[in-house]
């Protein structure tokens, strides 16, 4: 199957999950035990809706607001984009300033 990285895309959904971070070291297990608390990364991605091609990926703490990277996610796209979609999380001032800059409808 060929799949088409270049040209206009129609529509791209964002979304974001958490990632469960694992890796205490040995030594300090060994010494301490184990701790319950565990750390956390928010991972999102613009997807093309058409062909599920995955546009852009973000990796962040999770201490950082959507606001903050859905520019970082969009700016290097020099790709013209129709339509943006996201979730409620996305629907902030600071969201709709940059999906209105940059594309001509954000749902």
């Amino acid at each position: 199957m060929q799949v088409k990285y270049r040209g206009p895309v129609r529509h791209v959904a964002i979304d974001s999950t958490g990632l469960k971070v694992f890796g205490e070291g040995e030594w300090k297990v060994r010494k301490h035990g184990y701790e319950k608390r565990r750390t956390w990364r928010k991972h999102y991605l613009a997807v093309d809706v058409d062909t599920h091609e995955v546009i852009s990926a973000e990796v962040s703490l999770v201490n950082v607001g959507e606001s903050e990277v859905l520019p970082t996610l969009l700016n290097p796209l020099r790709r013209k984009i129709h339509a943006v979609s996201g979730d409620g999380v996305y629907d902030t001032k600071e969201c709709n300033k940059v999906l209105q800059r940059k594309f001509k409808t954000a749902t």
